[in-house]
């Protein structure tokens, strides 16, 4: 395979991902970030640990979508992510949902 072949797959992969994400952000209440992965859900709880001076998240999910484009399902029963790393949880706001058919898609987020 060459380099050329493995970017145009990589490029179908990710626009495919991308309209799996259109198709189903609507589902969820919740977009999770973390520095590996970007998650929707409705359901998720979010503890902070500090051991021994050193502070963690954990980060407990149900019912998920995960932004990840080598796994083969997208759709995880339970997920629970411990990370040093800053998390960023937003509520969606139902009317920024919208999204146009064809946004002009150019990449997406690494995984």
């Amino acid at each position: 395979m060459s380099a050329e072949d493995l970017e145009k797959y990589e490029t179908e992969m990710e626009l495919k991902l991308y309209r799996e994400y259109r198709d189903v952000v609507g589902l969820f209440t919740y977009v999770i970030e973390t520095e590996r992965r970007f998650y929707l859900t409705n359901d998720y709880e979010m503890q902070v640990h500090s051991v021994q001076g050193e502070v963690f998240f954990e980060v407990s999910m149900a019912d998920a979508w995960v932004w990840d484009m080598y796994r083969p399902a997208r759709f995880v029963k339970r997920v629970r992510v411990l990370t040093f790393k800053d998390v960023n949880i937003e509520e969606l706001n139902r009317s920024e949902l919208d999204l146009p058919e064809d946004s002009g898609f150019r990449g997406g987020r690494g995984g």
